[in-house]
């Protein structure tokens, strides 16, 4: 979490900052997240001021290859720092995204989080999708649906491959090809959006679910993927196994666990709610040379 340049993203609207972010500091995104000083999976938040005064603060997420619209677990992570930090009370606040303003709520613990995110619905079901070329998989197709949960999704359950950590490379191997066929094939989100997300689900033992999300960057979710899951729950709901205010517990790959709910609003889009949690491992200055 980038904070004490709070000033630096200029703009309108979050949506503005976000591309500010993009155009002017692009090239510190990567050094931030990636080794020497952290690695590739991890997501960065760059706090900033709201434009909307109802907002206690505004944040664009970024990984190791540029902006992100939205992400879930960095939501939770950048709350519960908050608090760890003592400016911010457990409660019901309001933080400003470049894809909309969200609620959360932070927990009398202080580490647990629940927060409304964006609309999420199902794009498209049963999408085919060629993969010749992934030896993993049964077939040589795979079909899912496309969603979006504040970052788009192709959501895969007939893989036929062990959700686990000793499989994690040829999950990786399935997802990227996956991933390549998509771009190849021109399968895209809605208006021509890229799917930069590629999920597979599976049974858990513990939870409804368990998943393995390849990120932008090509580096897998080690959370359950709040964005991920949004898309999930609004794919559950469209094909009438979900109802509104009914549980979905999802487990990740590395056993950790978000609950969701979701309930109709007034235009009639799924508004999925979920709850994690986070702990503050580090506060560090990270220390760049000027060449």
């Amino acid at each position: 979490m980038v904070i004490g340049m709070e000033e630096t993203l200029i703009g309108q609207t979050m949506a503005e900052r976000r591309l500010y972010l993009r155009e002017n500091f692009q090239a510190l995104c990567a050094p931030i997240v990636n080794e020497p000083r952290g690695n590739d999976i991890i997501v960065g938040a760059w706090m900033c001021t709201p434009v909307d005064p109802s907002c206690f603060a505004g944040v664009v997420f970024f990984n190791n290859v540029g902006v992100l619209q939205m992400c879930g677990h960095a939501t939770i992570g950048v709350i519960a720092t908050l608090a760890w930090q003592g400016g911010l009370p457990p409660g019901i606040h309001r933080l400003e995204t470049p894809v909309g303003i969200i609620e959360v709520e932070l927990h009398s613990d202080g580490k647990t989080v629940s927060f409304e995110n964006v609309a999420s619905e199902r794009y498209r079901s049963a999408v085919r999708v060629e993969v010749p070329v992934s030896p993993s998989l049964e077939n040589s197709f795979v079909t899912g649906d496309i969603a979006y949960g504040g970052n788009w999704f192709y959501l895969v359950d007939d893989h036929g491959l062990e959700l686990e950590l000793n499989n994690v490379s040829q999950l990786m191997a399935t997802t990227l090809s996956i991933k390549a066929a998509l771009i190849e094939q021109g399968i895209t989100g809605e208006n021509g959006d890229e799917i930069d997300h590629v999920e597979l689900v599976g049974p858990s033992k513990k939870a409804d679910a368990k998943n393995f999300v390849l990120c932008p960057g090509n580096a897998y979710d080690r959370s359950p993927c709040g964005t991920g899951t949004s898309a999930k729950v609004a794919c559950l709901a469209a094909a009438g196994k979900l109802k509104a205010g009914e549980t979905f517990r999802q487990e990740s790959i590395t056993g950790s666990c978000f609950e969701a709910t979701y309930r109709i609003n007034d235009s009639g889009a799924v508004i999925p709610k979920l709850t994690g949690s986070a702990e503050v491992i580090a506060e560090t200055t990270l220390l760049f040379e000027r060449k």
